[in-house]
């Protein structure tokens, strides 16, 4: 007679893993990163290497010091460090840029207990932190001159002061924004790659469009009432879908797995929840730009969407 084997559900495993889902996120940041290289300089990729160096040495020395088991098999520090350096203009101290990959690993992943136990997304929270405390360095936008493209260090001298095209609208066309040649931080300029990655993503079906849908589609809709006079209004609302952090953060930060709700109305709600933020900031707020703080928002008010928008089982009671 077979033994009754007794274990802790989940009873039935596919084949996906935590590592093959990160290593997926990675293959769709990669555009980006070369994108990022060729827009800002090589520059943009030392920094993208050296968040990621430092993300995954605080999860080492944070696991050895706390006699935890080693995680970085999972590839998520790797993923946090590429997000993080997409959030930080090309001129960022690299020290600075240590500094908020520690925090974001440290204090906002590990401390929570580590993947899948965090509050908020660590890259966007780290993103905020470091506006807050090192607020000159985040926002000075620039790109490399033609003569500085391959210096690593890139001097301020080797800077060309570039407007961001939430602060100066005028100055760019829907071509400039989709291939990323305007100002602003390395890796949510492009939005062609940012895009190709986002379609890789759907098709690998490690996100859905729910979330990424609502967020663009909801910004495009709000932003038609209030476009300004002479404009056309349907060239103003794309050109805010395709300004400042939107694309990455509706399909790579607002679609992380722990901080975003788990039913298909959950994530739509969640996704129209970012995009009535970031409307209200950019319009109404002292900042040109509202994505972090509103995925961050939105983020914290994960766990109400899920009581709210949790499926009844068949034929179950509710609990008293």
């Amino acid at each position: 007679m077979d033994k009754l084997i007794l274990a802790v559900s989940p009873h039935l495993r596919g084949k996906t893993t935590t590592t093959l889902i990160m290593l997926d996120v990675i293959i769709a940041l990669i555009p980006t990163v070369i994108a990022s290289s060729l827009i800002f300089g090589i520059r943009a990729a030392l920094i993208v290497a050296v968040c990621v160096a430092a993300c995954v040495l605080s999860e080492f020395l944070f696991n050895l010091i706390c006699k935890k088991p080693n995680s970085l098999g999972d590839l998520s520090a790797v993923v946090t460090g590429i997000i993080l350096a997409f959030n930080l203009p090309v001129s960022i101290p690299l020290w600075q840029a240590v500094v908020g990959s520690v925090f974001a690993i440290v204090v906002v992943k590990m401390l929570f207990g580590g993947i899948g136990m965090n509050f908020a997304n660590p890259a966007l929270t780290a993103r905020i932190f470091m506006f807050i405390t090192f607020g000159t360095a985040m926002s000075q936008y620039g790109r490399a001159s033609a003569s500085a493209f391959f210096n690593l260090s890139l001097a301020p001298a080797d800077i060309v002061a570039s407007s961001t095209p939430l602060a100066d609208s005028s100055s760019y066309g829907l071509m400039d924004l989709f291939i990323g040649n305007h100002g602003g931080c390395i890796g949510e300029t492009c939005a062609l790659t940012l895009l190709l990655g986002g379609i890789y993503l759907l098709v690998r079906r490690v996100i859905s469009f729910h979330i990424p849908v609502a967020f663009l589609g909801g910004l495009f809709v709000l932003s038609l009432f209030v476009a300004p006079d002479g404009i056309n209004l349907f060239t103003f609302a794309l050109s805010q879908v395709l300004s400042g952090g939107a694309m990455l953060g509706a399909i790579f930060m607002a679609t992380d797995y722990v901080t975003s709700p788990c039913t298909k109305l959950g994530k739509l709600i969640f996704g129209l929840g970012c995009a009535v933020i970031t409307f209200l900031i950019r319009n109404w707020a002292s900042s040109a730009e509202g994505v972090s703080f509103s995925i961050l928002i939105m983020n914290i008010l994960t766990p109400h969407i899920n009581n709210l928008t949790a499926i009844k089982p068949l034929g179950g009671i509710k609990a008293k």
